[in-house]
C-alpha cells in the first residue's frame, strides 16, 4: 500500500532546530536573513539581471522587512530555507540561495539563488548552490534537489553545471517573465552523486 511508504526525512527536523549558517570556501557565508538586511533586499529588487530572471515585485524596506519575518515563519513551517549569501560577522547581504517548496514527506526541494553585482564573477553562486546543496542532502536528508533556470539564462546554467547538477530536460513554456513566457532547463542533484570540489 502507498500508504506504508515513510516519510523520506520526519517531519519535524527543520522546526525543532535553528537555521544554520553555513562556511562558504572563499571566505562568505550562508546566514537567516535579518530585518537589518531589508535595504539590500530592495536594492536587488532594483538589478535589472535579479529582476530579468527572478520576477522581483519592487518592495519598499518595510514591506522586506515582512518577507523577511515571513521567510522564518516557512522555516518553522518546514516549506522554505532562504539564506543571505555574507562576509561573516555580521556583513552586508551580498545575495541570496534557499530551498524552495521543500517537502519533506518526499525529500525535495527546489534551490534558488541571486547575487548582487558586486559579489558576481567570483564563483560565489557556485560555492553557495554546492554548500547547500551539500546541507540539504546530507544533513537534513532529502533525496532531490532541483534547479530550474530560463534556457536564456546561460549564466545560470553554468552554475547549475558546475554545482554538479545533472540537466535533466526543458520544461516548455514553464514561466512567465516580463518579455513573456520562457522555456526553463531543468537539472537536478540526488543523494549519492558526487559534489563537485570548488
Amino acid at each position: 500500500m502507498i500508504n506504508d511508504i515513510p516519510d523520506v526525512v520526519p517531519a519535524g527536523r527543520m522546526r525543532k532546530t535553528a537555521q544554520p549558517v553555513l562556511a562558504l570556501p572563499g571566505g562568505l557565508e550562508l546566514r537567516p536573513w535579518r530585518t537589518a538586511d531589508a535595504p539590500q533586499l530592495v536594492e536587488a529588487r532594483r538589478d535589472p539581471q535579479i529582476r530579468q530572471w527572478n520576477r522581483p515585485a519592487a518592495l519598499s524596506v518595510a514591506e522586506e522587512e515582512q518577507r523577511i519575518e515571513k521567510w522564518a515563519e516557512r522555516w518553522r513551517d518546514e516549506a522554505a530555507g532562504i539564506w543571505a549569501v555574507a562576509e561573516p560577522g555580521g556583513g552586508e547581504a551580498a545575495g541570496l540561495v534557499g530551498l524552495g517548496d521543500v517537502q519533506l514527506r518526499h525529500g525535495s526541494a527546489e534551490i534558488l539563488y541571486w547575487l548582487l553585482p558586486a559579489a558576481r564573477g567570483r564563483g560565489v553562486a557556485v560555492e553557495a548552490a554546492v554548500r547547500l546543496t551539500g546541507w540539504a542532502l546530507d544533513d537534513l536528508g532529502l533525496h532531490r534537489v532541483r534547479l530550474t533556470h530560463s534556457t536564456a539564462n546561460p549564466a545560470s546554467c553554468r552554475v547549475a553545471e558546475k554545482a554538479g547538477y545533472a540537466y535533466e530536460g526543458t520544461l516548455r513554456s514553464a514561466l512567465l517573465h516580463a518579455d513573456g513566457w520562457h522555456d526553463e532547463h531543468l537539472h537536478a542533484r540526488v543523494r549519492g552523486d558526487a559534489l563537485p570540489t570548488v
